[in-house]
């Protein structure tokens, strides 16, 4: 079986254990193991209820998993050899086209340095100094004492289909790597080959179902969620990767903590993976005379597609989820750039803002286009086909030339327009102003001009979390409360 090591704790080196002399300052004082039970008895109480919880919610999630889910579990721990010592599966919590994603035990944990648990760096407690015992009961103390339990740590185990591709699958794993220390983005614990199965092991980040909260979420709660997207897609495009594929379930958000974590990098590739020259990444002038020069430019607007079509097919990388494939993806772009994910961040944004998931849910690439050509309007939609050698024809009488803007789309999403108690509507708040300003740097149709990670971080709206986050301070306003008092 291959595998990708996973670094093991170093050997523990033997050590000698000083004995104080006994002072009388010790002597005189109150019994100091009873301070050090009455600090620890709250912490293991908090420890074993937080396993016992564990292992109920364990219990319930094997009883009430389906027949087929636990036959495949079963399957999975006896076809690769070892892995029922390492892990202990407990139920299924996603399932795509190219693997199926379990939530297991790890059982070696200790064995090995977790530099990628987060959760446990930033949940280590202060724990009190040994106490100081005579000769007499030191030995058997430490024989007496028992090790206490700790909680059971969950990873996230990604069963990979064997139909899957092995270039995909080294894609993936290699893109994965590449991104271990990067914030907000899922790290790699390890993998490994068991004839034709590959299974990924990364950490399990609690999180919640995105239908569940978003449309319960403020605009602080936008801007930090979005603020953790964007740490995440800064990090992977600063390494010239590109996600492809980001949409809520790819995006595994706690709002009780509010961290986020980017997943799936199924579809991840590198920037200039298989590129071809796009008119988008040439000047306008260029761009205008390759238009007139073009048989649509020459004959006009034709009603119809020539049935004897011996133009060449495009071939582009089109690889997303329908709903939030950027417009170069659309129009079969061949020199696509990072700039894809920040459109589906923006969808996600609008997403929120409008109260309504799925914003787009189109069968296939022409309705995604029709979808996104009556928000924007024909006008803008030739004009963003034209950057990509595309031209944009239709006739369907609901799409107008100018489009609506964004803002009044949110406004009729959410019955704000009027109707109200006095019979007007509910108006834009200057937060809310503040990310429809930004929504529409991110929903740009012209990728060279759409906001990147890094700008979208200094924005003012991704500003606004910092209010809200522990450790915020205000501005001192010693300079203006300073006045003389005569």
């Amino acid at each position: 079986m291959a595998s990708v090591a996973r670094r093991p704790l170093p050997e523990e080196q033997p050590f000698a254990i000083h004995q104080d002399a006994v002072t009388d300052e010790i002597e005189m004082g109150d019994d100091p193991e009873q301070r050090t039970e009455e600090i620890r008895a709250p912490e293991e109480e908090e420890v074993m209820a937080s396993i016992e919880s564990s292992e109920a919610e364990s219990s319930e999630a094997e009883s009430a998993a389906p027949t087929h889910v636990v036959r495949d579990m079963e399957r999975l721990g006896d076809d690769i050899p070892g892995f029922r010592e390492k892990y202990r599966l407990i139920k299924r919590i996603g399932e795509g086209t190219f693997s199926t994603v379990y939530k297991a035990e790890d059982l070696q944990y200790d064995r090995y340095l977790n530099e990628w648990d987060i959760e446990e760096k930033e949940a280590t407690k202060w724990v009190p100094p040994p106490v100081r015992r005579t000769q007499d009961d030191r030995d058997d103390h430490f024989r007496a004492q028992e090790q206490p339990r700790r909680r059971p740590k969950y990873v996230a185990i990604k069963k990979i289909y064997v139909t899957s591709s092995p270039a995909r699958i080294y894609n993936e794993l290699e893109l994965l790597h590449v991104l271990r220390n990067c914030a907000s983005v899922c790290p790699l614990i390890t993998a490994f080959r068991h004839t034709d199965q590959v299974v990924a092991i990364l950490p399990y980040f609690r999180h919640a179902d995105f239908r569940d909260y978003f449309r319960h979420m403020t605009i602080t709660d936008t801007a930090i969620y979005l603020r953790s997207l964007f740490t995440a897609l800064e990090s992977v495009h600063a390494h010239h990767i590109l996600h492809r594929d980001i949409k809520p379930t790819n995006f595994l958000y706690d709002p009780a903590t509010k961290r986020g974590v980017l997943v799936d990098f199924g579809l991840a590739e590198r920037e200039g993976t298989d590129a071809r020259p796009c008119l988008c990444h040439e000047s306008p002038t260029v761009r205008r005379r390759r238009a007139e020069m073009s048989v649509a430019g020459q004959a006009g607007p034709q009603q119809g597609y020539p049935k004897a079509d011996t133009r060449p097919s495009r071939r582009a990388n089109r690889a997303g989820t329908r709903g939030f494939r950027a417009p170069e993806v659309l129009f079969k772009c061949t020199e696509q750039t990072t700039k894809l994910d920040i459109w589906s961040a923006g969808v996600i944004l609008l997403t929120i803002l409008s109260r309504r998931f799925p914003f787009f849910n189109s069968a296939d690439d022409v309705e995604a286009l029709v979808e996104i050509a009556t928000i924007f309007g024909t006008k803008k939609m030739k004009a963003a086909g034209l950057l990509h050698g595309c031209v944009l024809e239709t006739t369907i009488p609901t799409i107008g030339l100018g489009g609506f803007n964004l803002e009044k789309i949110i406004l009729w999403s959410t019955c704000r327009t009027d109707g109200g108690k006095d019979g007007q509507g509910q108006p834009l708040d200057a937060e809310e102003k503040l990310a429809v300003e930004f929504l529409n740097r991110c929903m740009d149709l012209d990728p060279s001009k759409r906001i990147s990670a890094t700008e979208a971080l200094q924005h003012d709206f991704l500003k606004l979390p910092e209010k809200g986050l522990p450790g915020y301070e205000e501005e001192d306003l010693d300079d203006e409360m300073d006045f003389v008092t005569v």
